[in-house]
């Protein structure tokens, strides 16, 4: 498992103990952990088609075919990013 995923693990660990401190039954631990973990794996996807297309907003050229071009790519990586978060039901 790579550091990143880890991570991920860490924070949902975090979550979930919070929750069962704060009075939520202890037995459901496992599923706010599950929960939380797949929530922040897809956040994270969105995160990185976000990260792309910020990217290629930046990419300077002078050529208006290019320009147009990127700008789309652009717009399809942000638009991939709120599907991803769409088709899976989880909101920032």
């Amino acid at each position: 498992m790579n550091e990143r995923i880890k991570r991920l693990a860490e924070q949902a660990e975090i979550y979930a103990g919070k929750l069962i401190d704060e009075g939520a039954d202890y037995n459901q631990y496992p599923r706010y952990y599950t929960e939380k973990l797949a929530e922040l794996i897809v956040q994270e996807c969105a995160a990185l088609a976000k990260s792309k297309s910020e990217y290629i907003q930046s990419i300077g050229t002078d050529d208006r075919g290019d320009q147009i071009q990127l700008h789309s790519l652009a717009w399809q990586f942000e638009e991939f990013g709120y599907k991803i978060k769409k088709h899976f039901g989880v909101e920032e």
